[in-house]
């Protein structure tokens, strides 16, 4: 089981989300914690947020989207995407984002794409010093131009790297998952502490005893379905997150590869 936070960063979605869908019944808590009222969820509950997730994101309206999942199977799912379809056809141009976000959504249904190449496990990691600039950006999908900043900072100072089988990092600091205003700092490993600079800080990041870890191969696109798969873990192997923010670290990325299929990036979650 997994607290709401919890539940939300490896989801991706956001608490407010999670309590709006336990308020209008349609996803409650697996459990609430009779003496705190902790909402608990349950790794079996994603497929259904998915769902309800791919039908929001494609104007159903809330009654529509209770009706479906209670009533429908997945080949009833599809029936109802393809007429939704129809009717963003008849809008205007703006709407053909939907339409190709529901495309997307139809051609993994019908083949079932939803397997990817993923190892979890846990280990110990060590303190790090790093390098790092943090900000509140508008989304996740922003990240790069922390990255931008950062690697421009370092080639105008002159800044030397540690060379190692790793050496950037991005952590997030939010305790649940945002669609905006994302807390997101990002950081290259150094030698030695240098002079700090407006928006740029030497410090080090503190050792976690125990911390599971995904290395997922391919598209970025992948990481969603990674962390999905992490959340089965978990639970499977009595594994707690702690309070200590999330990572991710990129050993194969676009600077390496003009291949997506080639990419290797590790997911960390710190443990209890």
């Amino acid at each position: 089981m997994f607290k709401i936070g919890e539940f939300s960063k490896l989801t991706q979605v956001s608490i407010r989300m999670l309590r709006y869908y336990d308020e209008i019944g349609l996803l409650k808590p697996a459990k609430v914690d009779l003496f705190t009222g902790y909402r608990m969820y349950s790794a079996e509950q994603i497929p259904i947020l998915q769902k309800i997730i791919l039908l929001r994101d494609t104007k159903f309206t809330t009654l529509e989207i209770k009706d479906i999942i209670q009533r429908c199977n997945e080949t009833d799912i599809l029936d109802e995407l393809e007429k939704k379809k129809i009717q963003i056809n008849k809008e205007i141009s703006m709407e053909r984002q939907r339409i190709k976000k529901i495309d997307i959504a139809i051609k993994e249904i019908e083949a079932k794409k939803f397997k990817i190449h993923c190892n979890i496990n846990f280990k110990k990691v060590e303190k790090m010093l790093i390098l790092s600039t943090r900000d509140i950006m508008p989304s996740y999908f922003d990240e790069g131009i922390l990255w931008n900043r950062l690697s421009n900072f370092i080639n105008k100072e002159n800044i030397p790297i540690k060379q190692d089988m790793y050496n950037n990092i991005a952590i997030y600091h939010d305790i649940d998952h945002k669609d905006e205003n994302v807390d997101i700092e990002v950081g290259m490993l150094v030698n030695k502490v240098g002079e700090n600079k407006p928006g740029f800080i030497y410090r080090e990041i503190e050792a976690v005893e125990k911390m599971a870890y995904a290395m997922v191969y391919g598209p970025y696109i992948n990481l969603g379905k990674a962390y999905e798969k992490l959340a089965y873990w978990l639970e499977s192997n009595n594994e707690y997150m702690s309070d200590k923010p999330s990572r991710q670290i990129c050993h194969i990325g676009v600077e390496d590869s003009d291949d997506p299929k080639e990419y290797l990036t590790e997911i960390q979650i710190p443990l209890k």
